[in-house]
């Protein structure tokens, strides 16, 4: 092996079933391969501790904290009064941070991966380490549609951490030799608000594994037979999904169901809160929680939706659904990052109405037909990840070299106004 390498994700990489997993995932696994890695991390959800053996046969250590919600929350609070991002102190572990400091000192690391900006904060004082960020998307950007989204007296409060997150992002790109987000649009957004790390501010696209996610009319089917699946995937707790797929029920499957009353509107996914396990109670509704293999819930669905008013980057619940040659129907924050052409490989939405229309019309069997094709087609052009996995070993070209001072902080000028 060569040099060792911390590796530091606020989430354990493993099982691929979230979109940031899914790429943590990919990452830890490419530089365990040539690497020695030390990976520091947190389970978040009890169903993954029956893989930490697994995670661990990859790593030279691991340290694995338990993150407790309620808890992370409650230390959060601390960060009101001292001027903090709340974000800093939801992943900040003692535990953690004290084997952060034993292995680097004791195995001599000079190389540190760090997936997500919070994460950051476990090296920010360790001189001599150089640094690869991956902040896949700008939080402190979401965090400011959040507020847009929200009555006060969350608003201001979300717009207080899109603004405090912001100068986190920038100084911790300042002190990273490189900075990676999930798309080009993402990394020149960055690139515009941070204008001092822009030189080293890369786009590393995510992927999908077309082998697995591939058609196969041989699944069994999760669904009735006298059924018209319309389906949406994805982790369940998360706001933007909750917000969108209740969004769906309330505005746009009455008008499908109007047209035709077999539709069923599928929810699959993980942990689902409160106002989506409600949905289930509607006619045309259902809600399935955590399931073992999300592919026969996309082979047999009639269409895949992904109505996200609130979407960062590029949606692995797309590119999964366009690998298995079904039609999508998207808003345009889910659908253009992905650069795929609307109404051929993808259809594209921005309304309840068009949603409704849209969704109806790739219900034909030869429109889905043409439509899953070509989006198949698309994302094995462009979404191989060992292509993207071949440009990121190009981005570490010179990891070890001189990196940027670390701790210094960035001068925000302007810039700061944006948040």
């Amino acid at each position: 092996m060569s040099d060792p390498v911390l590796f530091l994700a606020h989430r354990l990489p493993f099982p691929p079933n979230k979109g940031d997993k899914l790429r943590s995932y990919r990452l830890l696994r490419h530089l365990a391969a040539g690497h020695d890695v030390f990976l520091g991390t947190f389970v978040d959800d009890p169903a993954d501790r029956i893989h930490l053996d697994t995670v661990r046969t990859w790593c030279a250590e691991a340290f694995i904290a338990d993150l407790v919600p309620w808890r992370a929350r409650l230390r959060s609070l601390r960060a009101l009064a001292s001027g903090d991002p709340l974000s800093l102190p939801y992943y900040l572990d003692s535990g953690l941070r004290a084997w952060v400091r034993r292995v680097v000192g004791g195995h001599g690391i000079r190389r540190a991966f760090v997936f997500s900006s919070p994460m950051a904060q476990y090296v920010s004082d360790l001189p001599g380490l150089d640094c690869v960020v991956d902040f896949v998307d700008i939080d402190s950007d979401k965090w400011r549609q959040y507020a847009q989204a929200r009555r006060w007296p969350m608003s201001s409060v979300f717009r207080r951490e899109a603004a405090r997150l912001l100068a986190a992002e920038r100084d911790v790109a300042a002190a990273s030799r490189v900075s990676l987000f999930v798309t080009e649009a993402e990394a020149e957004l960055f690139r515009r608000l941070a204008p001092e790390s822009a030189a080293r501010v890369f786009a590393l696209n995510n992927g999908v594994d077309g082998r697995f996610f591939r058609p196969d009319a041989g699944m069994p089917s999760p669904y009735a037979a006298d059924e018209i699946p319309i389906a949406f995937t994805g982790a369940m707790d998360y706001w933007p999904n909750v917000d969108a797929v209740c969004w769906f029920a309330d505005e746009v499957l009455p008008a499908i169901r109007a047209r035709e009353p077999h539709a069923r509107f599928h929810v699959v996914g993980m942990n689902p809160a409160p106002q989506v396990q409600a949905l289930a109670q509607r006619p045309g509704v259902a809600v399935s929680g955590r399931v073992p293999d999300v592919r026969p819930y996309l082979q047999h669905a009639r269409a895949v939706v992904a109505p996200l008013r609130i979407a960062r980057g590029i949606q692995n619940k797309v590119l999964e659904a366009m690998a298995m040659a079904r039609p999508v129907v998207a808003s345009p924050g889910c659908a253009g990052p992905l650069g795929a052409a609307p109404g051929r490989e993808i259809e594209v939405a921005r309304s309840a109405g068009e949603f409704a229309a849209r969704t109806l019309a790739v219900l034909e069997p030869a429109r889905a037909a043409s439509l899953g094709a070509a989006a198949r087609a698309r994302v094995l052009a462009d979404y191989d990840w060992e292509a993207h996995l071949r440009r990121f070993d190009r981005l570490l070209d010179g990891w070890g070299e001189a990196a940027p001072q670390r701790g210094a902080r960035a001068a925000r000028g302007t810039v700061e106004a944006l948040a």
